[in-house]
């Protein structure tokens, strides 16, 4: 692992998110490379996974819309220049304000998660004098092989209308005078490394479109199957950029489309997490009775992934070649769970060594925060350093 400028990073405070702008640049290529090879393919970036201003604008210039989860969003990916049209708005609990801020903007489709919830946008709509666009998200039944918290299209879910009651609800939406329904959305959770998962979704939209033609001469222009695609945090620099073209692939031959059928993904953990480092320094390495710890300067409100989804990331000591020994390696923070890795494998490591955590550009500044009154740790592109 030799990418990293660690001599100007010793002149850098610590901790700090370093993003990898070549490696980003060539995700955003494959992405939309292998993408481009399926007519009627289109990519809206996930912007819940990194929403630094910085790399939406790169983002935006290679041609991505967005997807967004709150009015938040809507106004970061408006603010980096992505364009109303590209934008959809997903998210169970939508509230008028943010319904208001999007209809205004002329966003491309609301992905509608309940009956409440379209009723609110026919409403607001009406006042606006406009017709909103909507997808409905349905709960297909369908799991992954990801982690419980990640996993969003079982039954139980919160998100998304059960696809038993998909037919009715159609019926009561084609009652609301100001809205149009144009498509259908999926998604079925995150981190998901077997195609075989998607092939699954796709064969149960296959069933529901099959179902919708039937039972009610609907066919709808189009389909957004959502995201999902996972990285390698075990190998990161072995595979750095996610297999597109097997993931493109599977929903070409897998998804039986009707003529002219546009397909929407929403990608995000795929598209950044692999360019983002969190880099920080040690502060002690303290000797207990039969461990080793490695006290470092970032802490869970840096990065939660490890605390809240028992999440692996590779972890170097950027400053050391000596014999490696084991380490529990652990952060600051005044809780028990602020633990980055345990027994973990590293050169002989001493107090001020750098210290780089991995495949950190997904769901990790995005989901800092300020226990403890902790200062939120700065972000530099590497055409920054």
């Amino acid at each position: 692992m030799n990418r990293f400028p660690t001599n100007k990073f010793a002149a850098i405070e610590t901790p700090f998110y370093y993003y990898d702008v070549e490696l980003l640049k060539k995700t955003l290529d494959s992405a939309i490379g292998e993408a481009s090879k399926h007519e009627g393919f289109h990519i809206h970036y996930a912007i819940k996974a990194n929403f630094n201003p910085k790399l939406l604008q790169i983002i935006n210039a290679a041609g991505m819309g967005a997807d967004c989860v709150s009015g938040g969003e809507v106004k970061a990916a408006l603010a980096a220049g992505i364009p109303a049209e590209k934008i959809v708005f997903a998210g169970v609990g939508k509230t008028e304000k943010e319904i208001r801020l999007s209809l205004e903007a002329g966003i491309f489709c609301f992905n509608v998660e309940s009956l409440p919830e379209a009723e609110l946008i026919n409403e607001l709509a009406a006042e606006y004098g406009k017709n909103a666009q909507i997808a409905i998200r349905v709960n297909p039944g369908v799991g992954a092989h990801t982690h419980a918290n990640i996993t969003t299209g079982l039954a139980e879910n919160k998100f998304g209308i059960n696809y038993e009651l998909l037919g009715e609800t159609i019926d009561t939406i084609g009652e609301f005078k100001n809205i149009t329904l144009v498509g259908l959305h999926f998604h079925i959770g995150s981190q998901i490394l077997e195609m075989e998962d998607f092939a699954v979704l796709c064969n149960r939209i296959n069933e529901i479109q099959e179902m919708l033609e039937n039972e009610k001469g609907i066919v709808l222009p189009h389909l957004n199957v959502g995201g999902g695609l996972g990285i390698d945090y075990n190998e990161p620099e072995k595979n750095p950029i996610p297999d597109f073209a097997t993931y493109f692939a599977t929903y070409a031959s897998s998804l039986k489309r009707r003529e002219g059928q546009q397909v929407h993904f929403e990608l995000g953990r795929s598209i950044v997490g692999q360019c983002g480092t969190l880099v920080s320094r040690v502060t002690y390495v303290k000797h207990g009775t039969c461990k080793k710890f490695v006290i470092i300067d970032a802490g869970m409100n840096d990065l939660v992934r490890p605390a809240l989804y028992q999440a692996y990331h590779e972890i170097e000591n950027l400053s050391s070649d000596g014999a490696a020994e084991k380490y529990d390696i652990v952060g600051p923070i005044c809780e028990s769970s602020d633990v980055f890795a345990k027994d973990r494998s590293l050169p002989q490591t001493k107090r001020g060594d750098i210290i780089a955590i991995h495949s950190a550009g997904a769901y990790g500044e995005a989901m800092s925060f300020g226990y403890n009154c902790r200062e939120l740790a700065k972000a530099y592109l590497s055409t920054e350093i």
